[in-house]
């Protein structure tokens, strides 16, 4: 299984979990999938698509903020996911 494989599955799991509904109180969790690389061109990890700036926020990011940061790795990957839109 290739990283794609894994992030969409790991993606999938979150989403079925609830942790991408905007009206949800559970914590957004990582995309790490423990494949921690940067692409020859440096414009993200190989392994969680998030760029060098995604990853430092990440920690302190709100949910609003990690359901965000997870669409654009999911778009930049080619991992089309029916996400719950964040009504702010």
């Amino acid at each position: 299984m290739n990283a794609i494989d894994l992030l969409a599955a790991r993606a999938l799991q979150i989403s079925a979990e609830g942790h991408f509904d905007a009206e949800s109180d559970l914590a957004v969790p990582s995309p790490c999938i423990s494949v921690c690389r940067m692409s020859p061109d440096r414009s993200h990890c190989e392994g969680c698509f998030r760029s060098l700036d995604e990853i430092r926020i990440w920690s302190g990011a709100d949910a609003h903020q990690r359901r965000g940061i997870w669409q654009q790795l999911l778009n930049r990957a080619g991992i089309a996911l029916p996400m719950e839109k964040d009504p702010s």
